[in-house]
């Protein structure tokens, strides 16, 4: 059977956050400069370098096995293929935004109007849900600039922080959808054996960034107590200490959530309490 392909993007931050996953999940790689081909060391996997926004298509099309890239892209390509895994990075939403001082306040108002997007089957759809009849101006890119320079009177764009709107005298009329980086894999992929490997992997690794390992002392008095604030993936693992009456607690604690947790536990009397990184992991 041949090796399974990996489409990656090129260049850019989603390359590098799609090499950190697929490093840390044991599939180690080297890029030679300007190649577009890489081999996994340990595993008959190779990797192959693309456009992002032409990975949804070439997965479908079976030039490749299994691909990482965006929803976004994936909704936008409108082809058919499988999403295997959420990789809990490169999150944004795509947004309609009009100037501030706009007096349009639904997107039914934009009947009429021009409307400057990277995004256009996503934007044509979205808009005809609302009965808006627009021009509708397909761009590369730069679309935040479009409103100023008088090419379009609203636009469809990513949005991460909001600050670009911000320099550019825009507002957000509307969220059109949230996306993020996804593992996605062809209906005609043949080593699919493989390609489930390579997903529990990476599966570990989105787990493991997800989460926290959060140590503490408890008195036992007080371990349904603080059992309730610390659950656990499935559940707290607990040994006896030397001192009969105490117990130790491990737990894996969400990343958001660990300081609230921490403050609660140690309002009950909990002690030692000391969180951990998790680098990978097999649930």
């Amino acid at each position: 059977m041949s090796n399974l392909r990996i489409g990656v993007p090129s260049k850019g931050r989603l390359s590098e956050l799609a090499g950190e996953l697929l490093k840390q999940a044991g599939l180690a790689f080297r890029r030679q400069e300007r190649s577009l081909f890489a081999r996994v060391g340990e595993m008959p996997i190779d990797i192959t370098f693309l456009r992002t926004d032409d990975i949804p298509v070439l997965c479908a099309e079976g030039a490749i096995d299994m691909g990482i890239t965006g929803s976004d892209l994936i909704g936008e390509s409108g082809v058919d293929v499988v999403t295997r895994l959420a990789l809990g990075v490169g999150k944004c939403k795509l947004a309609l935004c009009v100037p501030d001082d706009s007096g349009i306040t639904s997107a039914s108002q934009l009947a009429g109007k021009r409307v400057a997007t990277s995004f256009p089957n996503i934007t044509k759809n979205y808009l005809k849900q609302h009965n808006a009849d627009v021009h509708l101006v397909t761009l590369g890119g730069s679309v935040e600039i479009m409103v100023t320079l008088g090419v379009a009177d609203a636009i469809v764009d990513l949005v991460e922080t909001g600050s670009t709107l911000a320099a550019n005298r825009l507002r957000i009329l509307d969220d059109i959808g949230r996306y993020e980086t996804m593992l996605i894999q062809g209906k005609n992929c043949q080593n699919t054996e493989l390609a489930d490997r390579v997903v529990r992997r990476l599966e570990g690794v989105v787990i493991a960034r997800a989460y926290s390992l959060l140590e503490y002392n408890i008195k036992r008095d007080k371990l349904a107590e603080a059992e309730k604030i610390t659950p656990g993936f499935n559940s707290p693992t607990i040994n006896s200490l030397e001192d009969q009456d105490w117990c130790s607690v491990r737990v894996m604690v969400k990343q958001g959530e660990v300081i609230g947790v921490m403050e609660r536990l140690d309002a009950i009397g909990a002690t030692a309490i000391m969180e951990m990184q998790i680098t990978n992991c097999r649930l």
